[in-house]
């Protein structure tokens, strides 16, 4: 019975002790802060910038040979007369430029129908974005001629044509501090192995 009493008198105690113990539920909060190490983290941004240039390359790869292969096929559809398919991969407001000996507007002729002896014979084809410039003669090689033809979604809307003329292709660059030098990207090849002197001309992109 005394040791029951004593059990219940210490319960007692305890208990003030535990009403008069207060308790603060404010909630905290912990942060947690993950950083890589600097060399790493440099590594990162340097991997990721690469992969991104990587991606902008073949994309404007991708581009490039897209209207690369529209200009041929209006080369095709002109050899062939297929003046139909002529008229599906040119702008109806076509634009067009000429250099050269008015004798020689032959491309202007030949998409008006004033003309149909004349042949282009394409020696090469250079895509440079929406750009593409191709190089030839004639069949018995006697004149020279480059076209510079604008491609947009799949339609060429431009073309600057050059009769026996070099022609230089620079493109401008994008960054403010060199904006002085301009960067040759094209040069016509087919003047240089004429034989002859020529008027040269430089096409800016």
């Amino acid at each position: 019975m005394i040791q029951l009493l004593t059990s219940i008198r210490n319960m007692r105690i305890a208990l003030s002790h535990l009403s008069s113990f207060s308790f603060n539920p404010r909630p905290f909060l912990v942060s947690l802060h993950f950083s890589l190490p600097l060399s790493l983290s440099h590594s990162k941004a340097r991997e990721a910038r690469s992969e991104l240039a990587e991606i902008t390359e073949i994309e404007a790869a991708d581009i490039d040979d897209r209207n690369r292969e529209v200009v041929l096929q209006l080369y095709e559809a002109l050899g062939e007369r297929d003046a139909e398919r002529v008229q599906t991969l040119l702008a109806p407001d076509l634009e067009w430029w000429f250099h050269g000996p008015r004798s020689h507007q032959h491309m202007k002729r030949l998409l008006t129908g004033e003309e149909d002896n004349f042949h282009f014979v394409i020696h090469s084809v250079d895509a440079f974005g929406p750009t593409v410039i191709a190089e030839g003669t004639d069949l018995t090689d006697s004149v020279v001629w480059v076209h510079a033809w604008t491609v947009s979604d799949g339609i060429i809307t431009q073309v600057r044509e050059y009769f026996n003329t070099s022609l230089i292709v620079t493109r401008v660059p994008t960054d403010a501090s060199s904006a002085s030098y301009c960067l040759p990207v094209w040069e016509s090849r087919l003047s240089i192995n004429a034989g002859k002197s020529l008027p040269g001309l430089v096409l800016a992109l």
